[in-house]
């Protein structure tokens, strides 16, 4: 007989254990993604960037030929990694960087989550390439984008079939605070929903404005 406990799934996420990679968040790459439009995929980036500072994960961002064709990354990612240094490659494949893997091996969590532009390149390439080599992806899907619906649609299929776990933006949030009871992170969580999420966020503004609601308060 199989006996339930409460506590959650080894597959979840949890800030202690993965590590999350943002990959050419640039303004070239987004000028020919068609998949998503630019001001859901700049919220999504702003509210994944937000929830992984806010829980402390460690988190990598990364451009491909910033200076010289690629442009900045996005300014909602900036902002709330003002303090940490960009890793610039020539490669398509994060995964074949020498500074990211190095990047990698000194944070040390063997799940990684991926969320950048596009799907079926810069994203396809490191989660294929770390699954070989025994590493958990999750891929944020919503926070990825391509040059078109077919092009994202079939690189996340491709990336399912070989193992990787897909989510959403807003899930990666929820996932991370899991509990309303955790009160050192809920003001910060609903603050990000209420910033990014959309009709959620609208409905968190709605509740505590007409009723004081509190979410396990």
């Amino acid at each position: 007989m199989t006996t339930a406990k409460a506590q959650p799934g080894k597959a979840l996420l949890s800030p202690s254990n993965h590590a999350l990679i943002l990959i050419d968040f640039q303004s070239q790459m987004a000028f020919a993604t068609k998949s998503i439009d630019g001001v859901n995929l700049r919220n999504n980036a702003a509210l994944i960037s937000k929830a992984a500072a806010e829980f402390k994960v460690p988190t990598i961002v990364t451009t491909v030929a910033e200076k010289s064709f690629s442009g900045p990354t996005f300014d909602e990612i900036k902002k709330v990694f003002a303090n940490q240094k960009t890793i610039d490659r020539t490669s398509m494949n994060t995964w074949e960087d020498v500074n990211v893997i190095a990047e990698v091996n000194r944070i040390a969590r063997s799940r990684i989550v991926l969320a950048g532009l596009w799907t079926s390149v810069c994203i396809v390439g490191p989660a294929l390439s770390a699954l070989e080599q025994g590493f958990e992806i999750y891929i944020i899907t919503d926070a990825c984008g391509d040059v078109s619906d077919e092009a994202h649609e079939r690189a996340v299929q491709r990336m399912i079939q070989a193992g990787a776990r897909p989510m959403t933006s807003v899930q990666y949030l929820l996932e991370l605070q899991r509990d309303w009871a955790r009160g050192e992170t809920y003001n910060e969580t609903v603050a990000t929903a209420i910033a990014h999420g959309g009709s959620y966020g609208l409905g968190l503004v709605y509740a505590k404005t007409m009723f004081g609601a509190s979410e396990g308060h």
